[in-house]
């Protein structure tokens, strides 16, 4: 009888690397599958394929053993390949009939693939923490102006987009999108921002080292 998933990971965890091999030929036919219906390219597909097994080993520790392992793998392999698609839509190869790229369209791109990076983050956080960023950052209300929206206290909203930017900061740690040690500030910590705090203004710019 085979092993369940939980206890190869377990045994990955004790320095096992058999046991994750098992669990990458288990999946890697499934995760091939959603690579290749994405990008369309078999090179890509098996490039991205590796990235996604590179990246189950390094949170694996992450996985909460009470769920199936199937659907976070395939997130993660989703995750990926939209990665690699922003990727490659920045650097994309010059051909005879296209200009070279100016500085300008090179930041603009560089802002696209960060861009969809932070729409990706902004999935995997709860809904009442995401909403509250968005209207935040994205709309440029006040937190009183979201706490009319969100019908609910001034504080609860000044924790919520609080809780969304460490959550996202963190995300975008995890799929390396920007660097650094993980945030000491807690999430949970409700007194960030004063009532007369003014929100960012979608003319501003957040730069990456700032986000880090």
């Amino acid at each position: 009888m085979s092993e369940s998933n939980a206890v190869l990971a377990e045994r990955y965890r004790g320095n096992d690397e058999h046991a994750f091999t098992t669990l990458v030929r288990r999946y890697q036919s499934v995760v091939f599958g959603v690579c290749m219906r994405m990008l369309a390219h078999r090179q890509d597909a098996e490039d991205v394929t590796q990235e996604t097994f590179s990246r189950l080993a390094k949170y694996l520790d992450r996985w909460d053993t009470e769920r199936p392992l199937e659907p976070w793998l395939i997130t993660i392999a989703g995750n990926r390949c939209r990665s690699f698609l922003a990727r490659r839509r920045c650097w994309q190869p010059l051909t005879a009939t296209v200009e070279p790229a100016t500085e300008a369209t090179r930041n603009a791109q560089a802002a696209d693939w960060l861009g969809e990076e932070v729409r990706l983050a902004l999935i995997q956080l709860p809904e009442r923490q995401r909403d509250a960023f968005q209207l935040f950052y994205e709309r440029s209300l006040s937190y009183a102006e979201i706490a009319q929206q969100l019908d609910c206290p001034l504080g609860t909203v000044k924790t919520l987009v609080h809780r969304a930017r460490f959550g996202l900061i963190e995300q975008l740690r995890q799929r390396e999108v920007i660097a650094g040690p993980p945030a000491n500030r807690s999430p949970f910590d409700p007194s960030i921002g004063d009532e007369d705090s003014s929100p960012i203004r979608q003319s501003e710019t957040i730069p990456a080292r700032e986000l880090g």
